[in-house]
């Protein structure tokens, strides 16, 4: 069995049926006295392009999809820490441009790694604290789907020649997560990710496309680039955010455009 056929949550529920690892299920880890650490990296090549991003917008990019996993666990973050593997021959003045980057959202590096590699991969651990964790197993029929905001703009970017910033939704994260049930941000496409909600909850995820906010420029097609990193919530009361669809009995996610059926994809690790 190769990665590319179990893809990475594949992976994951092996590690914990082996017991490898464990209490993984959320977008972060809850430790005591609602510590909150989530981890992400960017691998050159694979997660970003020097063509498409400078030094500075990478800095900002891995600051920010590590807050977004924060923000997904209403929690205030307290700290980064960052590992950076570069070439030698990397510029001073380029790694300098990617912390300025890194410290743009306003959340102190305190401390971190670096090494030699043949490319550049840049990987952050965020450090939070929350007072409520909804994690992704507490949706209930009956429940809206709710977005913080527009989808679909890092697909329509990049269709552009270009990465668009990630958004920082910390405010809404904290706000929605006094009452969800269920909270995750958009990461894979909206499509995978209420996957995981409908996986973790035991529920069908509903989703209406035509109810779905777009970004400038971006098109239904885009939904299934993921990297919106907007927050994605099953909660009894929408409040002011925007509905895209609902929990019912069930299993699985049903994608409908106007009343029909549709296929929507999303983004895969190892393929």
């Amino acid at each position: 069995m190769r990665l590319s056929e179990t893809g990475e949550h594949g992976l994951l529920a092996e590690l914990e049926r082996r017991g490898l690892a464990r209490r993984i299920e959320n977008d972060a880890a809850q430790l005591g006295d609602g510590l909150v650490v989530t981890q992400d990296a960017l691998v050159e090549g694979v997660h970003f392009r020097f063509d498409l991003l400078g030094w500075r917008d990478l800095g900002y990019r891995a600051a920010a999809v590590n807050l977004s996993d924060l923000a997904a666990s209403g929690a205030d973050p307290e700290g980064l820490v960052v590992t950076l593997a570069a070439p030698p021959e990397t510029e001073l003045d380029d790694v300098l441009a990617l912390y300025e980057g890194l410290n743009e959202p306003g959340v102190a590096i305190v401390g971190g790694d670096t090494s030699r590699a043949d490319s550049v991969v840049l990987s952050v651990t965020a450090l939070g604290r929350s007072e409520r964790v909804p994690g992704r197993g507490g949706a209930r029929p009956g429940d809206f789907l709710v977005v913080t905001g527009p989808l679909g703009g890092m697909g329509a970017a990049f269709r552009s020649g270009r990465l668009a910033r990630p958004p920082l939704r910390l405010v809404e994260g904290k706000e929605l997560a006094r009452d969800a049930h269920a909270l995750l941000d958009i990461s894979d496409g909206i499509a995978v990710d209420a996957g995981h909600i409908a996986a973790r909850s035991g529920v069908r995820c509903v989703i209406e496309l035509e109810r779905v906010p777009l970004a400038d420029g971006a098109t239904l097609e885009d939904l299934e680039f993921g990297e919106d990193y907007e927050l994605l919530a099953a909660v009894a009361d929408p409040g002011p955010f925007a509905v895209i669809g609902r929990c019912d009995e069930g299993d699985g996610v049903e994608i409908r455009l106007r009343g029909d059926a549709v296929a929507l994809g999303g983004w895969a690790h190892f393929t």
